[in-house]
């Protein structure tokens, strides 16, 4: 009589975590996540914990919660993981401005974004 399940919106051997509002624009959030595309999760965690990014802490975040979600809610092993996928998307954008000269207005934008982290285990056949 109840509902149905939702479907997984990723596969039986992936996790997923999201981190939203994110202050810094999408364009230099993605060059942090470029760091950890395709790395294991260890290499990764280290790359962005000497990394220089401002942003680098609050994706290290995201990269641990996406770790505990596979390991807890998904029982897979962290030694193997790998992250899959990284990718950014626009969030709202503040709009606030600055007089001008001869009386007109300069807009500024506060631009937020959004990171989406999708990671992995990879089986390791012998």
């Amino acid at each position: 009589m109840g509902k149905e399940k939702n479907p997984r919106r990723v596969s039986e051997n992936e996790a997923m975590a999201k981190l939203r509002m994110i202050k810094s624009s999408p364009q230099k959030l993605n060059l942090v996540a470029q760091l950890i595309r395709n790395k294991p999760v260890s290499k990764a965690l280290s790359d962005l914990k000497f990394s220089k990014k401002r942003v680098a802490n609050q994706v290290s975040s995201c990269l641990q919660s996406a770790i505990a979600n596979a390991e807890n809610n998904h029982s897979l092993d962290v030694d193997e993981l790998v992250v899959q996928s990284a990718y950014v998307g626009k969030n709202m954008v503040l709009k606030r401005g600055r007089p001008r000269a001869r009386g007109r207005y300069g807009r500024i934008l506060k631009p937020f974004s959004q990171i989406t982290i999708v990671v992995r285990q990879n089986r390791e056949e012998d």
